[in-house]
């Protein structure tokens, strides 16, 4: 390191090596103590090690103190969300055609995604607006109409400085946001999102594959009605970073991906604990995030895609507890 004389001073081995194993004991007892996972501290043997502790400046995790309720939210006349779908990079084909302009434009049946959220949320009790126009995001005034914000399968760099500051201002303000497949592909270089998805991005992923997911975490209203154990197709991101001091609900075996993990930039997959579904506190909002939803047949109904129901149960779950219509995070 340096001194502010300029001169350089050492760090002697040992004092190094002693400070570096304290530190990592003292994550691992912390995360033990809360009873939450981390998926990116070094492990040995199987996996990527993400190494890092990141601090977005905020209250994040499975602290319920982290939350601001502050009285933003009427649910007299019940709840409501914002399904948010711009895309300013690649596109995902169950996203269908870009929308016009403007709140709840027309859908074709391509828009297979905006429907079907629409769907259930008729069948569940809860209102959605969709749109891809991000001035509908100019304001937390905006935004404060509805319960949750949900991006599903955006991407890149699809929030501008207004809708930028005024996604925080909603967080901030006890707003629930929940992030879906690649999402994690978004706002790349913008911390304070990277931080709202669990301290997670999207770097790659392996083949279109089926594989068996595991219900982690049976006590939270998106995956008590799940078995502990059910197949689905999907990408299987590998993220960097990814997730820290979140509560994980559930992750795929990788053993059970015939076609392997390595991603297309050769991440070689995350092991023991590879989450797919995670929930934290983060700067005031709630955020549940999956990274499943790649398939426009997820949202099947006939049984002809296994893991369909279990995914859109999923979803609902994490949709009415970030929104507080269900306890969240539990």
């Amino acid at each position: 390191m340096t001194t502010t004389s300029g001169k350089r001073s050492r760090v002697r081995p040992l004092t190094a090596a002693l400070t570096g194993a304290a530190g990592t004991l003292g994550i691992t007892i912390a995360l033990v103590a809360t009873g939450t996972l981390s998926v990116a501290q070094g492990r040995i043997g199987q996996g990527a090690q993400q190494l890092g502790d990141p601090d977005y400046g905020v209250c994040r995790g499975t602290d319920a103190r982290c939350y601001h309720n502050w009285g933003n939210f009427d649910t007299s006349k019940g709840y409501k969300v914002l399904l948010y779908t711009r895309t300013a990079g690649p596109r995902h084909a169950n996203l269908g055609p870009t929308l016009a302009s403007g709140l709840n434009p027309p859908l074709t049946d391509s828009n297979v995604v905006q429907k079907a959220v629409q769907k259930l949320g008729t069948d569940n009790g809860f209102q959605v607006d969709y749109t891809e126009d991000v001035s509908q995001l100019a304001s937390p005034a905006a935004l404060f109409k509805y319960n949750a914000v949900i991006f599903y399968s955006t991407s890149r760099d699809t929030l501008d400085d207004a809708a930028q500051t005024s996604l925080r201002q909603y967080i901030r303000g006890g707003g629930g946001f929940v992030g879906v497949h690649n999402a994690f592909g978004t706002e790349y270089n913008w911390p304070w999102y990277e931080g709202l998805l669990g301290n997670a991005n999207f770097y790659d992923h392996g083949a279109n594959q089926p594989g068996t997911v595991e219900t982690v975490n049976r006590k939270d209203v998106s995956t008590k009605k799940l078995p502990p154990k059910w197949s689905i197709s999907d990408e299987w991101y590998n993220l960097v970073p990814a997730p820290t001091n979140v509560r994980v609900l559930a992750k795929v075996d990788e053993s059970t991906l015939a076609k392997g993990v390595t991603g297309n930039y050769n991440h070689p997959g995350h092991g023991n604990n590879h989450p797919v579904a995670w929930c934290q506190y983060y700067d005031g909002g709630r955020s549940w995030l999956t990274t499943l939803g790649h398939d426009a047949k997820d949202f099947t109904t006939d049984g002809s895609f296994p893991g369909a129901a279990e995914f859109q149960k999923l979803l609902v779950g994490g949709i009415e507890s970030a929104m507080g219509k269900a306890p969240f995070c539990k």
